[in-house]
């Protein structure tokens, strides 16, 4: 069956003047941007849980005693060049890697290689969820917190509860 179409009853169509009608699709389009902008943002937030970056004591924290060679805990899955090698740091450089790992949003801890008779493990949660490199955090308030334990020959010699900051790189 062939249709015949035609424009016999068609109306003529409004031509669109470069008054008030040309800007707004572009008002729109506007208020679209806005609101997928806002949606990502809190999906990021909500949604997927990435805390590749590094954790340090608060800047002004004094570390316990037996602490006190401690500089950050460095998370870096995806081994980009600005950020420090994944492990546990010391203030003179040393990075004790990683020997377990276990990364999730309630549930953090790992254990370390044993440097020198040395060796460390933690347990603890991150505090907020989210992309932790999309900059929704600032550097004073604590994202991760939990038990910091020092082994020596395979002894417990220190123990201490400790609240960190996230730092991303630069």
């Amino acid at each position: 069956m062939d249709k015949i179409f035609s424009r016999k009853d068609a109306k003529a169509q409004r031509k669109i003047t470069h008054g008030k009608f040309f800007f707004a699709p572009l008002r729109l389009c506007g208020k679209i941007f806005l609101l997928l902008s806002l949606t990502a943002a809190v999906f990021a937030q909500t949604g997927r849980f990435d805390p590749d970056g590094s954790f340090w004591l608060k800047d002004g924290t004094t570390p316990p005693t037996e602490f006190s060679d401690f500089s950050a805990i460095n998370l870096n899955a995806k081994r980009l060049r600005r950020l420090p090698s994944a492990g546990l740091q010391l203030n003179n450089g040393t990075t004790y890697r990683f020997k377990t790992l276990t990364v999730k949003r309630d549930y953090f801890t790992f254990t370390t290689m044993t440097l020198r008779g040395v060796s460390y493990s933690f347990a603890g949660k991150f505090l907020k969820g989210g992309v932790y490199a999309s900059g929704i955090l600032d550097d004073e308030t604590p994202v991760l917190e939990g038990t910091l334990t020092k082994f020596r020959d395979g002894k417990k010699v220190a123990e201490a509860n400790l609240k960190l900051v996230y730092f991303g790189g630069t």
